[in-house]
Formats: C-alpha cells, structure tokens, sequence
C-alpha cells in the first residue's frame, strides 16, 4: 500500500458509494482523481494524501473520521418490500442507508436504554410451511403483546417502536422500493426497518409497515434466496395477508362492513381502520366474504372511478413518523451528554443525514426549537463507590415506554 491516510477503511468507502449511489468513476472525477485510483482505494490497496483525504470525505459529505472507523457487522440480507423492477444500485443504496441507521441507533445506544423486544416468535425455515390460519394467528397474537385489542390502531408506528423496533422513514429517491426490514447483530438482534417516504400517503406507508413486521415475524429465520422468484412471490403474498389480519383483525373489521359490499361504504371505513380501499377488498377476498368475481368486479369499479394509483380521501391519514430516535437525540441533547453541535460528528455523518435518518425537524441543527422533556435520565441503582463511577453514571438514559393507543 502506498503512503497516505493509512486508516482510510476500505469498506466504509465502499459502503458510502453505495448510500450516496455513486459510481466509482463518479467519484474521481468529484475529487479529481483517476476511477482506478478510487478501485485501489476501496480495495485497500492505495490510502489517499491527507489533502485528497479531504477533499473525498467534503465530496461525500462525511465527517473525515468517519471515513477510518472500524465498520460494524453487517445486517441480515434484507427483505425488500418492492416491485419486480427494482435497480440493483436501489437496493444497494438501501442497504448501506439501514447500514448507516443501524450504527446510528448504536452509538446512541452507547447512552439509552431502548425498549425491550416484545415480538411473537415463530421457527418456519421455509414459506410453505406457513398456513393462513398460521398467519392470522402471528398477526392476533402480535395484537396481543402489544395491548391493541381489535379496534383500529390509532398509531402503528408508536406501537412497532414500543415492541423495540427501530424504524427509519425516509425520502430515498428509489421510486420502485417502499420499504426493507432486517435484523441487527449490532444492536443484540434487534429489527430494523427502513421505510421510504416519497410518497405521502398515510395509508400506504401504514400498510408498509405492517408488510415489514409480518416479515420479522414469519421469515426471521428463512434464508433469503433471491433468485428464486416463486418463493419470493409466496414470502411477499404471506406478508400482505399478515398486514391485512394486524391492520383488520378477522370479527371487528367484518362486523363493521355492510353487506351487500360497495365502494362506497368501503370509502368511510377507510378513514376509521385507517387502510386503503384496495387492501380492505383484498382482506375481505381472504376472509371469504367476497368471491373472486366479486373482487374482480369491485376492482374494475374502484379503477374505472378513481384510478389505480390514488382513492379518494388519501390526505385523511397522515404518514405516522418515527419517534424513538428522536426522542433518543432530543434526551442526549437536553441533558448535555452529547451536545447539540456535537451530534453530527458523534455519530460521523452529516447533519442532514442525521435529520433524515433520526426524523428529525429539518431545522434542527440550523435553528433548533426547545427541546420537549420526553424521556428522563436514570438514576443509579447503587451509589457510586467513586468520584468516576458518579460522572460515569449519568451517561446512561432510558427512553420511557411508549403508550399502546386505540382508534375507536
């Protein structure tokens, strides 16, 4: 290797392109350099000079340090909630942003205490394995734990973080994928799930999410085989139909819809159970209480009236935000443990990503508003036998449970 910034870790660098969804030669020519010279660089087999080093790290939009910093384990192959057109340079660059929201949410951690993991388990190694009845009942007994009942659920989001998942939503510019969800051995195990945020539909991004959960929970422990489409498509029906039964729990849901079925009747349930027109029909197809010609046929209705991409009332639910993160910056913030101008270099990325990653107020950092008291530092169980152990004592916070709500 050549003499320069010895520390420069090649897979970080690798894992930037990718977030950044750059090329190789994309990047020389933004730092001045041959597309070879950036190969050897992400080989390990070059460092670049200190005044280069810079230069990369500006053009990236990194903070240098960052750049030399041992990467962390990698998360599980993720399983991507998409259309059968996704790009490969997508997807990649979906990966690396969970990758950098994963570290985020473990150097954070360094100081919190997130809540504790509170999902069904379920042992399937392969899809066919899974029945329908299997199905609805994961998605009944995640209700269960969770103290939702069977009324709608006033805020899925509040309820997945609150059961210890940590949630990234995001503008990502990947048009052809919704959302990922994976798993942390960073974070002892922990779920990630990163959903995109371009279009602001609340009820799809609510349907995404419940997607992503059925995924965590019936395909934990299934190894992902991509190049086999008919098991993808079978894993991807199996998540659907888990969505539907946690969204429009079997009895309360049918006993809400008047029969003869319409489009019409469908359209106020909507705003109630807070799930699309589409998906209710798909529900009520699984649930026996419409044919497959009464499907087709309401269908072709709902296109012929509203179209296929939009129905009408689809600004009546708000997109449901994460919150754990930033309640988690907000503590840190308040309390002084990592201060506000701090935030971005502890954790090595910019202060939009960070924005972006944590669903922080875009102007956070450029023009903060008062913090509000959300979660409290805890106090020591012991006293502290020494004058360290009592500064060190304070650097380790809780995030206060967060409260399980109905929408009646």
């Amino acid at each position: 290797m050549t003499a320069g910034i010895r520390d420069l870790q090649p897979a970080r660098l690798e894992q930037a392109l990718s977030a950044r969804n750059l090329t190789k030669g994309q990047l020389a020519s933004l730092v001045g350099v041959s597309a070879s010279t950036v190969t050897k660089w992400c080989k390990g087999d070059q460092s670049p000079e200190a005044e280069t080093f810079e230069r990369l790290a500006s053009v990236l939009n990194l903070h240098p340090e960052w750049l030399t910093r041992p990467i962390l384990k990698s998360i599980t192959s993720p399983l991507y909630r998409k259309n059968s057109a996704a790009l490969k340079a997508g997807l990649a660059k979906l990966r690396a942003r969970t990758e950098w929201g994963q570290e985020v949410a473990a150097l954070l951690s360094e100081h919190v205490d997130y809540p504790e993991l509170n999902l069904p388990e379920r042992s399937f190694t392969e899809p066919e394995q899974i029945r329908k009845s299997d199905i609805e009942a994961a998605a009944e007994e995640c209700r269960e734990l969770w103290q939702l009942g069977r009324a709608p659920i006033q805020d899925l989001m509040l309820a997945a973080e609150g059961a210890g998942i940590i949630v990234f939503r995001e503008e990502t510019e990947v048009a052809v994928v919704e959302g990922l969800s994976s798993w942390s051995a960073e974070l002892e195990g922990r779920p990630l799930i990163h959903l995109a945020a371009d279009k602001a539909n609340g009820f799809r991004s609510r349907f995404d999410l419940a997607h992503e959960i059925g995924h965590l929970i019936l395909h934990k422990r299934m190894e992902q085989k991509p190049e086999d489409k008919v098991r993808y498509k079978l894993m991807e029906r199996q998540a659907h139909q888990f969505a539907g039964a946690l969204l429009l729990p079997a009895q309360t849901f049918a006993s809400d819809v008047r029969i003869p079925i319409n489009l019409d009747n469908l359209l106020i349930l909507k705003q109630r159970w807070g799930v699309s027109v589409g998906a209710m029909l798909m529900r009520l197809h699984f649930l026996g209480l419409l044919d497959d010609d009464e499907k087709l046929t309401l269908f072709k209705r709902r296109s012929a009236r509203w179209g296929v991409k939009a129905e009408p009332g689809d600004d009546g639910w708000a997109p449901e935000k994460p919150r754990l993160l930033k309640r988690t910056v907000d503590l840190l913030v308040r309390e002084g443990i990592v201060p506000l101008d701090r935030v971005s270099p502890f954790l090595g990325l910019s202060a939009n990503d960070v924005v972006q990653l944590c669903g922080l107020d875009h102007t956070y950092f450029s023009n903060p508003a008062q913090v509000v008291e959300l979660a409290t530092l805890r106090t020591s169980r012991t006293a502290p036998s020494s004058a360290v152990e009592s500064i060190a004592s304070v650097r380790v916070a809780e995030i206060l449970a967060f409260k399980r709500g109905r929408r009646g």
